[in-house]
């Protein structure tokens, strides 16, 4: 037989409510873990007394009982688990498993006897029920009965408020003194009422500030609750007592300890974990978070004797303590309490702290990586066990390129996303989950050190396909190309479209054009006949449709102005030497087409994601290493001689030398010739011809206008300093050998007309008036 049998599907109940979790029974100690909370229950096998087999109506209990009265019951299991558990019990917790049998007459009248920290109510010699006497709140009493109140558990779905006893116990206990006066004997008999109440309250967890306090911290900063308290430190439990609520808290309800420093440097966060949570109104407080300032320092004297320091807090105390403030409390805390204090482990961000700046929903705060979690501090705070967590997830922010965000996805399907983390932490971060080997959901599987990538590589775009390809980066590229092949801006770059080499039709006649063309008949015929064929066709037929209605979205509404789409390389030199592939291109091109048809289901997002697996899955890749450094070598070569001619050399069309002048002097005779026809000229020259004097629009209004006759000037002044460029350019070209035989102004200009005197200065003044 095994020294060690686990239970995986056990409940423990808890005021009412069934906390599912892991029952482990070893050959020295029994333990059990609840999955909430995380919290572990162990006691030792020596400290077993009895073990019962109860029949419940989901199945069967086991219950322990220990010798200090203390009983842990845990539901789920079987009938067929008894003869394992009582072979193991029998030879490792030195008793038997004992079946106690329930009485089901249910009945009200019974006999009540106090077992352990346990009320047990039996009727004819058979339990009925067990109260839990630690779950009382408060009892009172009548002439003849007693009442108890419980905690209330907000997790229950129903909870038990008050249970009242009634036991006519007056004319009984009358009867028994007055038989003993007859016999001479002066036994004191107790009121039954009385010590069944007695019985309650030495078991019962009823809180009562009696007593000395061990210590008291006055005006302590907390951020939850919000205010200044002071904390009363009693024996058993915990009492904030501020200006508006008072609470009171049982040690037994504390889970965890947290001493946390600030990013700042100058505070600590002491952070307290509640089960329970303590209320306020319907707000409850599962965390109660005090903040001191780093460098405070504090003397406190303790109101214990030192018997007591040395047996019950064994040396943890002393009477006169002093030090940092926040060191002082979270010492006291950790011997009252008996729990462990959770400091931050090794992680280490790019700030040099052990916290990380981001934003929960609406509220910023830090978050910790400790070596078993996460902690969120302060709005909401919260705890997240690396147990209880499914997988992480690294996203692009939507408001910015400077930050990422954060996903914890937990087993019970909680999602909590962590927003506007640096990218300077991303390396830091990456390297700390994959190290406590948790799952990262948008690479898959769980990670290890070589999978780990820089943030560069990650969340920027890089056309440098040197190195090993990384698959994290590929799926976000895909899915950056996804997104934005939906959106509805008109000032999308035309890089981030979808590259479909079997489309026909250019882009200026899918916008512009009311029928766009489609896939050719040859294309359609290619693909044969058959259902396969028609879905082939109509699954084209659903794309074009789709690229029709986002092209269609790109026309403007009139008065819109015309965004202009951004060009990538437009200066580029079509001689220019292309990169080298990358060894994972080298091999994906080679085997694209057999990847594609082993997987013709697949999309090309998705063909590129197999492809990525099956290249990270290959062991052996030194005969495309080999490709891509011959290819560099190339690549390099060809380099050299590209820089070695001169800047246009390799430009066809730039070949030749003053091209550059002969497309400025076309330019301008274009130009010239173009001003001589214009339809003002002809009629200047006609009016000049029939003897008429013309003058332009500016010279109709009166010249007694200062405002009027600055912009005639500045404009004729304009005009003789550009005939004076032109005059000037014309005399350079003239001189000019290299550019060729040009034909003069005489030959390209029009004639000026044979009639009316001074044809030629009218011909000018008419260009500038017309102008």
């Amino acid at each position: 037989m095994s020294d060690i049998q686990e239970y995986s599907d056990v409940v423990q109940e808890v005021r009412g409510a069934l906390n599912a979790g892991k029952l482990k029974l070893q050959s020295t100690s029994v333990s059990f873990k609840n999955i909430k909370t995380g919290k572990v229950d162990q006691y030792q096998s020596t400290d077993v007394d009895k073990v019962y087999w109860l029949k419940r109506a989901r199945g069967y209990c086991l219950k322990f009982m220990l010798d200090t009265g203390i009983i842990h019951r845990y539901d789920g299991f079987k009938e067929a688990d008894f003869d394992k558990l009582s072979n193991f019990v029998s030879k490792y917790y030195q008793t038997n498993l004992e079946k106690q049998d329930m009485s089901v007459k249910g009945w009200n009248w019974g006999l009540a006897n106090f077992t352990g920290n346990s009320l047990n109510f039996e009727v004819d010699n058979k339990l009925a029920f067990e109260v839990p006497l630690n779950h009382v709140s408060h009892s009172t009493t009548t002439k003849s009965e007693v009442t108890l109140e419980f905690h209330q558990n907000d997790d229950a779905a129903v909870s038990l408020m008050e249970l009242r006893f009634h036991i006519p116990g007056q004319p009984a206990a009358a009867a028994a003194a007055a038989a003993n006066a007859e016999k001479g004997e002066n036994t004191e008999i107790k009121d039954p009422v009385q010590e069944f109440y007695e019985n309650v309250l030495d078991k019962a967890d009823i809180i009562q500030a009696t007593g000395e306090t061990i210590a008291v911290f006055t005006e302590v900063h907390c951020l939850t609750p919000r205010g200044r308290y002071d904390f009363k430190i009693y024996p058993t439990f915990l009492q904030l007592h501020g200006k508006t609520f008072d609470y009171k808290i049982p040690y037994t309800t504390v889970l965890r300890l947290f001493l946390l420093p600030h990013k700042d440097g100058r505070q600590m966060f002491f952070v307290v974990s509640l089960d329970p949570p303590i209320k306020q109104g319907q707000t409850r407080y599962p965390f109660i978070i005090l903040l001191f300032q780093k460098d405070d320092e504090m003397t406190l004297e303790l109101g214990q004797s030192d018997e007591d320091f040395e047996t019950k807090y064994e040396g943890k105390l002393q009477r006169e303590m002093s030090g940092l403030e926040y060191e002082v409390i979270s010492r006291v805390f950790k011997a009252v309490t008996n729990r462990k204090i959770t400091v931050p482990g090794t992680f280490i961000g790019s700030s040099g702290t052990n916290a990380i700046s981001c934003s929960y929903k609406a509220a910023t705060g830090f978050l910790y990586p400790l070596e078993r979690g996460f902690i969120f501090i302060h709005k909401p705070p919260m705890h997240i066990r690396f147990d209880e967590v499914s997988s992480v997830n690294f996203a692009r922010s939507a408001g910015s390129t400077r930050s990422f965000d954060f996903d914890v996805e937990t087993k019970s399907g909680n999602m909590h996303t962590f927003v506007g983390i640096e990218k300077d932490e991303y390396g830091k971060l990456y390297d700390f989950v994959s190290n406590k080997k948790l799952r990262v959901k948008n690479i898959g599987g769980k990670l290890d050190q070589k999978q780990s990538a820089n943030y560069a590589d990650d969340m920027n775009d890089s056309d440098d396909d040197d190195g090993d390809h990384d698959a994290y980066l590929e799926r976000m590229k895909a899915e950056g190309k996804d997104r934005y092949s939906d959106d509805e801006d008109d000032d999308t770059d035309s890089s981030d479209e979808s590259f479909n080499p079997g489309d026909s039709g250019s882009e200026v006649a899918e916008e512009y054009d009311s029928n766009p063309p489609t896939t050719s008949e040859s294309e359609e015929d290619d693909l044969g006949s058959g259902p396969e064929a028609e879905a082939k066709r109509e699954a084209r037929r659903k794309e074009k449709e789709k690229k029709r209605a986002r092209t269609a979205k790109t026309v403007r509404e009139p008065g819109q102005k015309k965004v202009k789409r951004k060009s990538k390389n437009k200066n580029r030199d079509p001689n220019k030497p292309k990169r080298p592939m990358s060894g994972y291109m080298i091999w994906f091109n080679t085997n694209r087409e057999s990847i594609k048809a082993d997987n013709p289901s697949l999309s090309m997002t998705e063909l590129s994601k197999k492809a990525g697996e099956l290249w990270k899955e290959m062991k052996d890749k030194s005969e495309w290493d080999e490709k891509h450094a011959k290819a560099k070598e190339e690549y390099v070569l060809a380099m050299e001689e590209y820089n070695k001619k001169p800047k246009n050399a390799g430009n066809s069309d730039n070949a030749g030398s003053g091209s550059d002048e002969e497309k400025k002097t076309k330019k301008r005779v274009k130009k010239s010739s173009g001003s001589s026809k214009s339809p003002s000229k002809k009629v200047a020259e006609s009016r000049a011809g029939a003897g008429e004097s013309y003058k332009s629009k500016e010279f109709i209004s009166s010249s007694s206008s200062s405002d009027e006759d600055k912009p005639l000037k500045k404009k004729a002044k304009k005009k003789e300093e550009v005939k004076k460029e032109v005059k000037k350019e014309e005399s350079e070209e003239d001189k000019e050998s290299s550019v060729g035989e040009l034909p003069s102004d005489e030959e390209i200009l029009p004639s000026p007309p044979s009639s009316g005197k001074g044809s030629g200065s009218d011909e000018t003044d008419s260009e500038s008036g017309s102008d």
